[in-house]
């Protein structure tokens, strides 16, 4: 929910300035920021997200029992089209800050960062980094951000050019807040903070966890604005 109001470029070299002295394994730096303002494009990029990223998403989530779908996919697929059909999204903020990771710049770390078998890779680790750190100085400069992450890159890849060895992470849009924002969902803090060393009365079981996430799809779904969740469903064609 960003204004489509321009904002200066002063706050977005500022913004860039903050992503690019996050930390990275070894300082080897795998990010390179993209900044679109093209109206057409933030379009064409928005409708890849619909069409590819989002639609495959959906289906995925399917896969789920409904109430632990997530809070955006909790509908079916009639309405998912419904939804969709004249949305302009986040293509209306004025800008969008586009992320992509160099994965050969993670070479400067030790070798260990990145074995096969385990998950550890410091291109993730710092393209993580970044962006946290230009959401956080967007929210200093009193902006709101979005954290699109992207599943199916090469649609985006194709139209902003990004070569096939890069990593496309994400993009940020970034604007004005077009509302206040929505107070956040978080376990309090005694529950994920341990003493000296890992209190075992906090581990949750396979059953736990599920539980859990019943209990957060509940407190989650009304902050998702945008969800269909909790409206009377409409029934897919093929199940009529």
């Amino acid at each position: 929910k960003l204004k489509p109001d321009p904002i200066p470029d002063d706050y977005v070299t500022q913004i860039l300035e903050v992503g690019r002295w996050a930390m990275s394994g070894a300082n080897g730096q795998p990010w390179d920021f993209i900044v679109v303002k093209n109206p057409d494009t933030k379009k064409a990029l928005f409708r890849a997200y619909i069409e590819e990223n989002n639609d495959f998403i959906y289906w995925m989530e399917q896969q789920r029992e409904f109430k632990l779908r997530h809070p955006s996919f909790q509908m079916t697929h009639d309405e998912a089209l419904q939804k969709h059909r004249n949305e302009v999204g986040w293509s209306a903020a004025p800008v969008l800050i586009v992320i992509v990771g160099d994965g050969r710049r993670q070479w400067a770390t030790v070798q260990g960062a990145h074995t096969f078998g385990r998950d550890q890779s410091h291109l993730t680790d710092g393209l993580a980094n970044t962006s946290m750190m230009m959401h956080l100085a967007a929210a200093a400069l009193g902006l709101g951000s979005q954290h699109v992450t992207i599943h199916i890159q090469e649609p985006f890849k194709r139209i902003l050019k990004v070569p096939d060895l890069l990593t496309f992470s994400l993009i940020m849009p970034i604007g004005y807040p077009a509302v206040p924002p929505k107070e956040g969902v978080r376990r309090p803090l005694e529950d994920m903070v341990h003493a000296e060393r890992f209190d075992l009365s906090k581990y949750m079981s396979n059953r736990e966890v599920i539980e859990y996430l019943y209990r957060l799809r509940e407190k989650t779904v009304p902050v998702y604005s945008h969800s269909y969740a909790g409206r009377p469903p409409v029934p897919d064609k093929a199940e009529e």
